[in-house]
């Protein structure tokens, strides 16, 4: 994020609104806002700001604002950092951010997003109300100018750092413009049947009779055309859909479980791809999580779909801690990354992350692959996999795997080494690539 010194102390949100107001809405979405800037993670504020509690109606019209101003960050923060000759209190400054994505998204209603964006911020400063129409008018009635500036600067323009666009030019030379501008865009909901209680077809039909229209794409994934909330899924709670990327359903199909073999779904937190496997084939399956607050939830996902495996705790990178000493016959390698390709669905991660961050992620990766390889037995597979669309943690990764490993042999998924699936109207972004332990 923009570095603000002058401006790092919080102001909390004001409980003085009508909770029914946009000028509510506006500062409740200011409030998550404004703790990414100050390096807090989205995922995490939303629970500690108990955004979740919220009437639903209320509860969506908050995300969609903390999203979309998240997404369109770095265009309100040089429009911002144009227009103020002194820098706001940061819980002001979010507020302004908020308000300048709204004006972007509905300029239709201008009149009331300025006025109650000015309200929102009187209700903590009354003295800064002045500055906060002044600012806001100015962009509306400045609207050409500021987008010939905001054109003319890549990070604006794309939504992107700086850095991000740099490795993305270098890594996707032909598509990188269109990565960019996907990683902006509301992403796509798409739906995986539980192939155990139903037929693609009866999936398909029930979707259908639900008035949910969607699409049935190569790998069975069924693309809906709007996303909706879950309790519009039919027979969603009885486990007969889950909710996945379609991006992500190939996992469980390229590494492709037979019944009776020993797998291991590592870094397998929240458990979508676990549940994926085991709906798959009568396997015996270890998922594995880090993360204990994490690990509980693939028992919930299991258990919602009538499943079951042994979920341990425990690092991947030192499997003495928690494996049995009895080899896989496959294991799903979904390790941690820099999320470049989910960047939609996590805006903030755009802004949290740094260039040197990638450095560590790779080598974290490395440290993963090399302790994993050595559970995996003679002749078994492992699907290397990330949801990254950055070359030091995808293809640059396995090469550097394969020099150290000379029982390592890639092996062609569909007639290609490698798969680096680029976020678009369909997916996420996603990395595959499938090695053979020769020996």
């Amino acid at each position: 994020m923009t570095d603000h010194p002058r401006r790092r102390a919080r102001v909390q949100p004001t409980p003085r609104l009508p909770a029914d107001s946009l000028a509510y809405t506006i500062d409740r979405a200011a409030a998550l806002v404004e703790a990414v800037v100050g390096g807090k993670a989205l995922t995490e504020m939303i629970h500690l700001e108990r955004i979740t509690e919220l009437p639903a109606p209320v509860r969506g019209a908050v995300l969609d604002l903390t999203y979309g101003s998240l997404r369109d960050y770095a265009r309100g923060d040089r429009v911002l950092a144009h227009c103020l000759s002194k820098p706001l209190p940061l819980h002001l400054h979010a507020i302004l951010l908020v308000a300048l994505h709204r004006l972007e998204a509905r300029p239709d209603t201008a009149h009331t997003i300025v006025d109650q964006a000015v309200t929102a911020v009187g209700a903590h400063a009354p003295g800064l109300k002045a500055v906060a129409n002044g600012v806001l008018r100015k962009v509306g009635r400045e609207r050409a100018m500021f987008e010939q500036m905001l054109e003319k600067d890549a990070q604006s323009h794309h939504r992107h750092p700086n850095w991000w666009i740099r490795l993305l030019e270098t890594a996707q030379p032909e598509h990188w413009q269109a990565v960019l501008a996907a990683g902006n865009q509301h992403p796509p909901m798409a739906l995986r049947a539980n192939l155990r209680q139903l037929s693609l077809a009866d999936a398909s039909a029930q979707l259908t009779e639900a008035g949910l229209s969607h699409r049935i794409l190569d790998n069975g994934a069924l693309l809906l055309d709007t996303p909706v909330p879950v309790d519009r899924i039919p027979g969603f709670a009885e486990g007969r859909f889950s909710v996945q990327d379609a991006g992500a359903q190939w996992a469980a199909q390229w590494l492709a479980p037979r019944t009776g073999e020993r797998v291991l779904d590592a870094c397998a937190a929240p458990g979508g791809k676990s549940a994926h496997l085991l709906e798959s084939a009568d396997i015996a399956l270890t998922a594995l999580e880090l993360d204990p607050t994490r690990a509980r939830r693939i028992g919930d996902t299991l258990a919602r779909l009538g499943l079951s495996a042994d979920v341990r705790i425990g690092d991947a990178r030192h499997p003495e801690h928690w494996w049995d000493g009895q080899p896989f016959d496959r294991i799903l390698a979904d390790v941690p990354c820099s999320a470049s390709g989910v960047a939609r669905r996590h805006p903030d991660i755009k802004w949290l992350r740094r260039a040197t961050d990638i450095a560590g992620f790779a080598a974290q990766q490395s440290a993963i692959l090399d302790a994993l390889w050595h559970t995996l037995a003679p002749g078994g597979t492992m699907l290397y996999v990330t949801c990254s669309v950055f070359d030091a943690e995808n293809r640059d990764q396995i090469a550097h795997f394969c020099a150290r490993h000379a029982d390592a042999r890639r092996i062609a998924i569909q007639g290609r080494m490698e798969h680096q699936l680029l976020p678009d109207a369909e997916h996420d972004g996603f990395y595959y690539a499938l090695l053979e332990k020769t020996r």
